[in-house]
C-alpha cells in the first residue's frame, strides 16, 4: 500500500500543467498560512500498447517511474527554486490519478487540482481527474485554474502577497518519494 498523507498535510496533484503548477502555488500558500505541509503528488499508469507494437518501443516500468520522477521534480523547482524545503514532500506513485490522489489525500486537510478548460468547454468544465476526485474524497477538494486571472486567494487571512520560494540553499535539490 502506498505511504499516505497523515495530518496536516495540504495534497495538491501535479501534472506539469500550468493549471498544476498554479494548484501548486495555491496549495503552498494555503499550507503556509494552515503551518501545514505541502505533499505534491505525481500519479503514473503504465500504457496500454497494442500487441503488434515493437518490444523496443516501449518504455520500462522503471523508465516510466523515472520520467515521472523528473516532471514532478522540474515542477518542484519552476515553484520552490533547486533547493529541497522541509514543508513539501514529493510523491510519485503508479496508479489511476483519480485513485492516488483520493487516496493520499485521504487523511490530509484538503487536496487541491488544477483545473484546464477542455477544447469546446467553458473554464469552468472539470476534467475527468477532478470530477472523480470531487465525487470520491472525502476531504474538501479545491480546484484551481489554470491562468493567473482567476486563482483563488488562500482562505486564510494575511497571506496574499507572501513568496512561495525560500532562500536557496546551496548544494540541495529536490528528491521524490515514490510510493507504492
Amino acid at each position: 500500500m502506498a505511504e499516505r498523507a497523515v495530518g496536516n498535510s495540504v495534497v495538491v496533484g501535479v501534472d506539469g500543467s500550468e493549471a498544476s503548477v498554479a494548484a501548486l502555488r495555491w496549495a503552498a500558500r494555503q499550507a503556509r498560512a494552515l503551518h501545514a505541509t505541502v505533499v505534491a503528488v505525481h500519479a503514473w499508469q503504465r500504457p496500454g500498447f497494442a500487441p503488434y507494437a515493437p518490444a523496443t518501443a516501449r518504455p520500462t516500468a522503471a523508465e516510466q517511474r523515472d520520467g515521472a520522477a523528473r516532471l514532478l521534480t522540474a515542477t518542484l523547482r519552476e515553484v520552490f527554486g533547486p533547493q529541497d524545503d522541509d514543508a513539501v514532500r514529493a510523491v510519485v506513485a503508479e496508479g489511476a490519478p483519480a485513485r492516488v490522489l483520493v487516496q493520499q489525500a485521504q487523511d490530509a486537510v484538503l487536496l487541491a487540482l488544477g483545473r484546464t478548460p477542455h477544447r469546446g468547454h467553458d473554464e469552468h468544465t472539470a476534467g475527468a481527474v477532478v470530477r472523480a476526485c470531487l465525487e470520491q474524497a472525502t476531504v474538501p477538494v479545491v480546484t484551481v485554474p489554470g491562468n493567473r486571472r482567476s486563482v483563488p486567494a488562500p482562505a486564510a487571512a494575511g497571506t496574499t502577497g507572501h513568496t512561495v520560494a525560500p532562500a536557496p540553499r546551496h548544494g540541495a535539490r529536490w528528491t521524490c518519494t515514490v510510493a507504492g
